[in-house]
This record gives C-alpha cells, structure tokens and sequence, in this order.
C-alpha cells in the first residue's frame, strides 16, 4: 500500500488541488459553508498520507525532516478544524515534491541520452584485410579498424591510414571539421564526414575521452544530488525547538490545551507557504521569458555565483562560420569572386560552404579538371583560367607569389583566429577570405550586465587555438581565456575554481559541455544546443537568447531574496505569536489564528510580485 501511494503522488497532488478549487467555488460562489469544509477536510486527508508515510519512515531513521514539520502544520490546522490551511499547506508542499521529482528524472535521461550516443559497432580489419562488423564492446586494444564516410569512429586512436574530415563537436565543441592524416589522433562518437580511416585502437569502451565524459557527468550529478535544500537544515532544528518547547508547558503547566496551542501557533504555515510561492512565481517568470530555472535549489545556488565560465563555439558566438572580411589585390574583384564561388560549389567543406552562403547571387561558371588537395584546398580549370582555392600553403606549394603586404595581412587575420582560404587566378594572388565564428550581437553588454550583478570573473574555455581565444577574450574583456581545452580540461578547471571557493556557473551549448554543466554549481545551456546539455544543466535559455543571462541571473537573485523575506515574515510571525502566549493576556487561539493567517497572505503576496519582475536598467 505504501509503495503504491508515494508512486501515485503526483495523482494525489492533482487530485488535492482539483477538490481545494471545487471548495472554494462552493465557498464563495455558492456559500455552501458545510460541504466546502468536507472537502477541504478530504484534501487534507488524501494529501497528507504521503507526507505522514514519509515523516515516519524520517523518524524511523532518526531523522526529523521537513515532512514531520509539515505533518505538525497539518494536524494542528485539522486539530482546530481550520481545513482551509491544512489544505493549502499539504498542496503546496506535494506540488514541490513533484517539480523535485521531475528534476531527477530529467538527470537521469540526460546520462540515458548520453550512452545512447555511444558507438554500438564498428568495423575491424582481421588477417588478409578481411574486414568483419564487431560489437564495440569487443573491441582491444591494437585492433586495426575501418572508417568510411559518415561513420562513427569507435575508439580513441591514431590514423594509420587514408584521409578525411573529422566532425569532433561531441568532443571539442568546435563546429570545423578537422582534418585527419597518419599519425592524427582521432576520438570515440566523433563523425567521419568524409573520406576514408585506417585507425589503430588505443583507448576502447569506458576509457575512451566520450566514455570520459559520461563518467565525469555521473560522479558530478551524484555529488549535486547530495546536496539538502536550505528548508530541510532549517527544519532540522525548528521543528525540535516547537516541538520541546510544548512538551515544557505542558509538563510545567498540565494544561493540554495550551500545549496544542503554542503547537498550533509555532507550525509554520508562512514559512512552509512562503518558501514554495516564492519559489513558483519566479519559475513562472522565468519561463514567461524564455528562461528554464530547474526547482528551487537551483535558484538558491544561482544567486550566490561569483564566476562564470564560457563555452566559445554557439555560447559567445552563433555557432555557424561566416565571411567576415575579404581583401582583394586584383582589379578584377568581381570576376575572382565568381571563379571563387564557382570552385567552391565543388567541394563540401563548412568553409566553402560560409563562402557560398555569403554569395549565393553570383552565378557559377563551368568547373574542369578539378583536383583536390587534401587539407589544403582545391585546384581546378574555370573559363580557361587555373584557379587555386584553398590555404596560404597550398598557393606557396604552387609557386604563387607573395608580396610582403599580402604576408602581413595573412600575419594580422591569422592572429586574429580567422580561419583564411586564399584565391589564385593564374598563378597570382586575387583574394583573401578571412571566416570566422562570429560573436553574438549586444554580447558586450550583457557580459557587462553580468559584472554588474556580482559576477567578478568570466572565464572563456574553449578547444580553440589559444591564439583565436585569446582575440575574443580582449574583444569581450574577459577575466581569463585558455585554449585547447578539452571535455575533461573544461570540468577538471570548473573544480579547480571551486575548490579556492568560487561558486562557478558554466554556459554551454554541446555534447563536450556536459561534464563542466554537470560539474559547475549552475549548468547554463543554450536552448538550440544538445539535447544531453539541456537535460544536464540547471538553467536553460530558451531559444539560445544570451541576452536573457543577466535577467536569468537577476530572476534568481530576486527570488531568492524574496524568499528570505517570506521565511523572515513567517518566523517572526510565530515568534510574535508564541510571545503573546506567555507575556500577554490578550492573546488566545482565535487571536493567534487570525494573524498566522494574515502572515499566510502576506508571504503569498510578497511571493506573487516576482511574477511581475523586470530586469532594472
């Protein structure tokens, strides 16, 4: 029986929330008094056996939770037959129960997501090259596999053979292909996108860098989920203090009745009230604004951080290469631009693909004896003219020349972290196409928005070149930047900072990200990031809106501050109470009622204003 009501507490929470609004209706629409009292009594009743099960189970333990504390508000609302609080207490704390429930169930189908990402078979070359389809579980190290186009590559290993365009988004979150030849190192759950891999296996199963990454989201989601909500520690010693303190007057005073009394006035109906609406009002404001903050915990840690640390790639930058710059040193710019384009709709490189997009009106001319140099580029006939699209490398290993401005000017976007592709026409240098990442519109301002609200360093960790990272730290004015980071380089410097005491808040959008989500006090992800990094983190951005991370923060910050003055009100409500109990004679049961009543509706308006919260300017 037990087991089959706390697995239908979410039903019994509905259930008591549909009979709570039924009796209000015949309360105050049809004044029928009586029948309005039986159902909220009902509520009360059916709402409360989880709660009573879960405080003796506690107290079975020793231990003396915020489920007892709430059972004592419960009984003593019934005791004095004030149905209508003992209702309203038993919803409020059965719906809390329930969003916590829901967060776990959504950390435990983020490391579901995860594994299910995982490599499941791969393709192992045995003697005389026969090449035979194996479980990935099988596999040891020194086996020799094969790779084709679109497949994913099932250990961490080196190239012994072939060439081709790694995807290892999964793993360094950066959104270029990279390419891969002997003697490359490639990684588990990246994508072959094209050509074809001899690899060498040397890290298989659970020690591969993604196995990593899943191992390292379970030790930090297991070390969160340890954590007790700050109305569990105060519980801890309220609930003791009333309940001791009833026991003296009654063995002082053999009065029964005023020993129920100071029970009825010390349950804190505010505080178990005020806590809950506090915290609902700034989730539904958050969600009103494309802001997901995952339960109350969340917003009491969110509003202590001090530092927040950055993904680059779809974070601080849209996540799609774009044409930023062109230099031309031809008179002839029009006429290279369509040789370019022309060249580039051959081949399916991201960043012939960002060319193409930035000049999809010019129209292309026929292409002939094309040919491609692997990670260089690709040389091919356009209209009678030999045209060369591809790396500074690729032109000097051609014998093109170049003059010093065109040195200095490779120098400067290279330094800059622009990826570069140069144009050829006949053996001279026309163009210079500098591509890069671009920086979310506003950024600045909301970084500086974030600097404002408390937050004393931001951090730019990315698996970039130190030299690209380091351009965009001095553009952001960041705290610190650090370069070729990878998955478990990002979450073992999360708690690094941590541990000097930092309450560190980590912003991502992919696979690689989930880690430092997990282990970061607060997971930021972006919305239109990866299903594993939004189901991770703590707070997600709807729609990938950057612009909505100092409201986020500021939401959390006002809830919780609001909270605070609800458990202030209500205590110093019960405290005023439990004084007017012993020092005055004015004081009685009635009296009392009427003020822990009017505290109720007090936490419950403070609480309602968050949903009207505005980010100051």
């Amino acid at each position: 029986m037990k087991r089959y009501i706390l697995k239908h507490r979410n039903q019994i929470t509905i259930f008591t929330l549909v009979v709570i609004v039924v009796a209000f209706v015949l309360h105050y629409a049809f004044h029928q008094t009586q029948q309005s009292e039986i159902l909220l009594l009902v509520a009360s009743i059916v709402g409360g056996i989880p709660i009573w099960m879960q405080a003796l189970e506690a107290l079975r333990l020793k231990i003396i939770s915020i489920d007892l504390l709430v059972s004592i508000a419960i009984i003593g609302a019934l005791t004095i037959q004030n149905y209508e609080e003992s209702a309203i207490v038993t919803f409020l704390f059965l719906f809390g129960l329930s969003l916590e429930q829901r967060t776990l169930a959504k950390t435990r189908l983020a490391i579901q997501e995860l594994v299910s990402m995982a490599p499941k078979r791969a393709l192992r070359v045995g003697v005389d090259d026969v090449v035979e389809e194996v479980d990935v579980d099988d596999l040891q190290f020194g086996d020799v596999l094969l790779v084709k186009t679109g497949g994913q590559i099932p250990v961490d290993g080196l190239v012994i053979a072939g060439e081709g365009y790694s995807n290892e988004a999964t793993i360094t979150g950066e959104s270029l292909p990279v390419f891969k030849q002997k003697d490359d190192p490639v990684y588990a759950g990246t994508i072959l996108e094209n050509g074809t891999l001899r690899i060498y296996a040397q890290k298989v199963g659970e020690d591969t860098t993604f196995g990593k990454i899943i191992e390292l989201v379970e030790e930090a989601q297991d070390a969160k989920s340890q954590a007790e909500r700050f109305i569990d520690r105060f519980s801890k010693y309220y609930t003791p203090v009333v309940l001791l303190l009833a026991l003296v007057v009654w063995w002082v005073s053999q009065s029964v009745e005023l020993a129920i009394t100071i029970l009825v006035l010390g349950c804190p109906g505010a505080l178990v009230i005020g806590v809950p609406v506090s915290n609902v009002s700034g989730l539904g404001n958050g969600a009103k604004h494309g802001v997901l903050l995952k339960g109350s915990s969340v917003i009491q840690s969110f509003s202590k951080v001090d530092t927040m640390v950055f993904d680059k790639t779809g974070t601080l930058t849209v996540g799609n290469p774009e044409v930023v710059h062109v230099i031309s040193y031809t008179k002839k710019q029009d006429q290279a631009l369509q040789y370019l384009v022309s060249v580039e709709r051959e081949s399916q490189h991201p960043l012939a693909k960002a060319i193409i997009e930035a000049y999809k009106d010019i129209q292309s001319l026929p292409v002939s004896q094309t040919r491609v140099i692997r990670g260089d580029g690709i040389i091919a006939k356009v209209a009678g003219e030999v045209v060369m699209v591809g790396t500074p490398t690729l032109l000097k290993n051609h014998q093109v020349i170049f003059d010093k401005q065109m040195e200095a000017d490779i120098a400067e976007l290279e330094n800059q972290g622009h990826s570069l592709v140069l144009v050829s026409v006949g053996g001279s240098v026309a163009l210079l196409i500098a591509i890069r990442d671009v920086l979310r519109q506003d950024i600045v301002k909301d970084l500086l928005d974030l600097q404002k609200m408390g937050i004393s360093d931001l951090v730019l960790l990315s698996g970039d070149s130190q030299s690209a990272v380091d351009v965009i730290a001095h553009q952001l004015g960041l705290s610190k930047a650090f370069g070729k980071m990878l998955p478990k380089d990002k979450a073992a410097y999360v708690k690094e900072l941590q541990q000097q005491g930092h309450v560190v808040a980590f912003v991502g959008d992919g696979i690689n990200d989930s880690p430092s989500l997990a282990q970061a006090d607060i997971g930021i992800a972006m919305g239109s990031g990866t299903d594993v990094a939004i189901e991770t983190s703590d707070v997600v951005l709807m729609n990938s809106d950057f612009h909505k991370l100092p409201y986020a923060l500021g939401l959390a910050k006002a809830t919780n501050r609001n909270m605070k003055q609800n458990i202030i009100i209500a205590i110093a409500v019960v405290i005023f109470l439990l004084l007017g109990v012993f020092f005055s004679q004015w004081m009685n049961m009635a009296i009392g009622m009427f003020v822990h009543e009017g505290s109720i509706l007090v936490v419950i308006l403070n609480g309602m204003r968050l949903l009207k919260y505005k980010l100051k300017k």
